[in-house]
């Protein structure tokens, strides 16, 4: 039996985020293309160095990006929209940037989750036109291991069939045409890769793992099979991770070398695959033993006996031992998180530590002697310290989540109802302005947090900054026009963390980034124990905001689904039982607010479509529990108080019953890079309550203008009603720069002061 230690992918950001600083440094024009080169240059090749000393069996290569993989794809087939006017060579970084980041006369192309993650890709839009391969950064990232470090790698690439699925501009009938042109391309980037000395060639195929279609079934085989008549030389690993593998017994027998499953997120049906139909014995399998997305220490004892119990059921004479998905949704070490309570630190592993625990597992099963078994045995040991902590065990969350009754999952009055009493409360003008929360984090903002978190300057001094920083920003928001206003939440660093940081059972990292979109980064909180609200958390800020203005200012709070979902939670206790808890703590929030007099409460759910199971099938039961307990948050107030909500990258038509569920009065949604898709599903499926269409794309520097966001208000005032009508932009905008944020909120207010015109001549 021969056994390999690899993993999928590692993260590519850094353990000191040296990946991010390059990349803005680069877009700052700090540095010259030459030294933006030579430095990613030198990070992808620490990665690899990282991974050696630690003993892994085989490395990978192509996990590295600039930005984003799926772009990274799209560029190297050509698949550059007309709108960029792209030259038709190789694609150069200004290009490149522009796709990912728009520029002044060019949009950035779509981003969306991948998968049920945190993390956002870039959509590859497809125009039916010719596709060439314009460089093979893969060959150059393989060749670059070889010569440098001397490593033999496994390069890896996301397979077709996934790049298809996620991309966009093909209907069902050109599907075919497009996989026909882009097969070329990947026998092209095989063949080159195998005449540089490749032996194996990992695929990532993560969309066999979602619920297919027979002519998508039909689809992947015929792929396959035309890739091994034309690269027969080509030893493919067909990677498959967050679910069990759909169609098993079908796709089993794909001419490939080798098939990865994951045994952590699709453990059960995949085993349960296994025992009915078999493994093919000549196949290599890749047994995804170690979570990629969470960062719990793992029972070894267990993973060992999972692994040998694949083993024994598969046949197989060679496996690779190896991690569930690629690492990049994890930290890369725990070095650096020496602060927090030893309990939880000796429960935690990143991605360094992941390794560490996949050779260990490897090196149990090649030889199982008494030294590497107590190694194993060890790590149970620490699993249950951190399951007897007081934080587990907290008897007044206990006694909250018992005393709940059916009642507290409901508002007082029905939507209809609701909205008459707001509008005679609010007395707001119709098509009301306003923005999703956050205001840009000038560099002053953030050297001024780091130095009262280094102690450099007293709570009050901080304080009185926030209180001057935020007086600022009403003042600008009432010169730009806007009709509802924001705090700004110059006094927070992340959406989640900054809740995180208030609520019991909740640590925070000094180092554990992870890559949210682009160069954006963020720590997510370690939920550990029980859930519990202490005190007031954003009454102070926002009633020190209202009392600058007679204008509204909303209260503003992450829900419940979105602080589960982005952050590390607990596996002790189901999801459902955890979010309950948040909602319960955040029901004490929103009733302070309500009686400190904020008529507005926002409580935003950016992160509810991404906790969605892969498989449709198992959609109700997640969505049941993630409604009930934003109701559970939200239901307390009175009908004259206004419950908002926002949500991002959402597809709408697929959600529009979920999001009805929620009962929110108002629903703000990102859709400024998908506006015409979602103006569609409104024209089929009308939703009655109040909604507000992300009218410019907050991701990119560039300003909209006037006409613009016109044109897209006057688009959707034909699939919503005056009454329903909201304006603002797709998301927060914390990381744009003050002159471009109140120059797109200008051209935003005066796009709505000429709809207000337009409508009053109609009348």
């Amino acid at each position: 039996m021969k056994l390999i230690s690899t993993v999928i992918g590692y993260p590519y950001i850094g353990e000191n985020r040296e990946w991010k600083r390059c990349v803005e440094s680069f877009w700052n024009q700090k540095i010259s293309k030459e030294q933006f080169i030579a430095d990613m240059k030198a990070i992808r090749l620490n990665n690899l160095k990282r991974q050696q000393a630690f003993g892994l069996d085989l490395l990978t290569v192509g996990d590295f990006t600039f930005y984003d993989r799926m772009l990274d794809l799209a560029a190297m087939f050509g698949l550059v929209p007309s709108r960029y006017e792209w030259s038709g060579k190789e694609v150069d970084l200004t290009t490149y940037y522009t796709m990912a980041r728009g520029g002044k006369d060019a949009v950035a192309c779509e981003m969306t989750k991948w998968f049920n993650t945190n993390y956002h890709y870039i959509v590859p839009e497809y125009e039916n036109k010719q596709l060439s391969l314009t460089n093979n950064y893969i060959l150059d990232y393989f060749i670059e291991a070889k010569e440098e470090l001397g490593l033999l790698t496994k390069p890896t690439i996301i397979g077709p069939f996934t790049f298809v699925q996620l991309a966009k501009g093909y209907d069902k009938k050109a599907k075919e045409s497009f996989v026909l042109k882009l097969l070329p391309l990947y026998t092209q980037v095989f063949q080159q890769l195998i005449d540089a000395g490749a032996e194996w060639i990992q695929v990532e195929e993560p969309a066999l793992v979602l619920t297919l279609s027979e002519e998508d079934i039909k689809l992947v085989k015929e792929i396959y099979k035309q890739l091994s008549i034309e690269v027969p030389a080509a030893k493919i690993m067909l990677q498959t991770y967050f679910e069990a593998l759909s169609a098993y017994q079908e796709l089993t027998q794909l001419p490939v070398a080798g098939i990865g499953l994951d045994f952590v997120h699709g453990g059960e049906g995949n085993i349960r695959s296994i025992q009915k139909y078999g493994f093919p014995e000549e196949k290599v399998l890749g047994i995804g033993l170690v979570n990629g997305r969470d960062i719990w220490k793992a029972d070894l004892v267990e993973k060992a006996a999972t692994t040998q119990s694949c083993l024994a059921l598969s046949g197989v004479k060679e496996a690779w031992i190896q991690s569930s998905c690629s690492l990049q949704h994890v930290p890369v070490t725990t070095v650096s998180e020496k602060a927090l309570d030893a309990a939880l630190q000796d429960a935690l592993s990143f991605a360094d530590e992941k390794i560490a625990e996949l050779i260990q597992v490897t090196s149990y099963v090649r030889n199982e002697t008494l030294t590497n078994e107590i190694a194993l045995t060890q790590s149970k040991l620490k699993i249950d310290a951190l399951a007897r902590h007081e934080a587990r065990n907290n008897h007044n969350v206990g006694q909250l989540v018992s005393s709940v009754q059916p009642q507290h999952f409901s508002r007082p009055a029905v939507f209809k109802e609701r909205q008459a009493l707001q509008q005679e409360e609010l007395q707001l003008p119709d098509f009301p302005t306003t923005t999703i929360g956050s205001f840009p984090q000038s560099d002053q903002v953030k050297r001024t947090r780091t130095a009262w978190r280094k102690k450099e300057i007293t709570d009050a001094e901080y304080a009185q900054f926030v209180k001057n920083e935020t007086a600022r920003w009403i003042e600008i928001q009432e010169d730009i026009g806007l009709d509802v206003l924001v705090t700004g939440e110059f006094e927070r660093t992340d959406m989640v963390e900054y809740f995180g940081e208030k609520l019991r059972g909740i640590a925070f990292t000094k180092q554990a980034w992870v890559v949210s979109y682009g160069s954006r980064c963020v720590k997510p909180p370690i939920i550990y124990g029980d859930v519990e609200w202490i005190a007031p958390m954003t009454v102070k800020e926002v009633i020190e905001a209202q009392e600058l203005t007679e204008k509204y200012v909303k209260g503003m709070l992450t829900g419940p689904i979105t602080i589960l979902n982005w952050s590390f939670v607990r596996d002790d206790i189901s999801r459902e039982q955890v979010a309950n808890q948040i909602a319960l703590a955040l029901r004490e929030e929103i009733s302070v607010l309500e009686e400190a007099g904020i008529a507005i409460i926002q409580v935003d759910e950016p992160a509810l479509r991404e906790g969605l199971p892969l498989r449709k099938e198992k959609w109700e039961e997640y969505l049941e529990w993630a409604v009930n307990a934003f109701k559970l948050a939200t239901s307390s107030v009175k009908n004259e108080t206004q419950i908002h909500t926002h949500m991002c990258y959402c597809e709408f038509n697929d959600f529009l019953d979920t999001i009805r569920a929620l009962d929110a009065d108002v629903i703000s949604i990102e859709t400024s890079r998908s506006h015409g898709e979602l103006i569609h599903s409104l024209k089929q499926n009308a939703y009655e309550l109040g909604i507000g269409l992300g009218v410019y794309d907050i991701h990119s520097p560039r300003v909209p203008s006037i006409q613009e966001i016109e044109t897209i208000l006057n688009d959707s005032l034909e699939v919503i009603a005056k009454e329903q009508f909201w304006v603002n932009p797709d998301c927060g905008l914390k990381t744009r720069r003050e002159e471009e944020t109140v120059q797109s909120l200008k051209n935003m207010v005066a796009a709505t002061q000429k709809l207000r015109e337009q409508v009053k001549q109609t009348v």
